[in-house]
């Protein structure tokens, strides 16, 4: 099973998997079903961490959508020290997707300046 597949089965049962302040794993649900799901989520735990960060940028990404209507695209970088640079976008009724960018070939206003010359130019970032 995915991470995503655990996530999305285990809620179907009432467990309800986040991420705690700290970056780790929060499963709360009735003490029987967890102790069920609780061998499958110890196994793949940063798979499901990784999954779980994953939807809170896409999750990020569509909020700054709907909180501003009048841009077309969104975009949102987690550190851009890091390398890889990890970029979150969102494209207004097109898609949300992330971008892993080697830290030398990073430059920001390329990236705002590639995806807005092909999506309209209003971006928020």
């Amino acid at each position: 099973m995915s991470p995503a597949e655990i996530i999305e089965r285990a809620s179907e049962e009432g467990v309800l998997l986040a991420l705690s302040p700290s970056g780790r794993i929060s499963a709360k649900g009735q003490p029987s079903v967890l102790d069920r799901w609780l061998p499958e989520i110890k196994q793949h735990k940063d798979q499901i961490i990784s999954e779980l960060q994953l939807e809170k940028r896409r999750a990020k990404i569509l909020s700054i959508l709907r909180d501003n209507p009048e841009v077309n695209y969104a975009i949102d970088v987690v550190d851009a020290n890091s390398d890889p640079v990890l970029v979150s976008v969102g494209i207004r009724k097109v898609a949300t997707f992330e971008l892993n960018i080697p830290k030398k070939y990073y430059d920001p206003f390329s990236l705002m300046e590639l995806i807005g010359n092909n999506t309209g130019n209003k971006c928020v970032n």
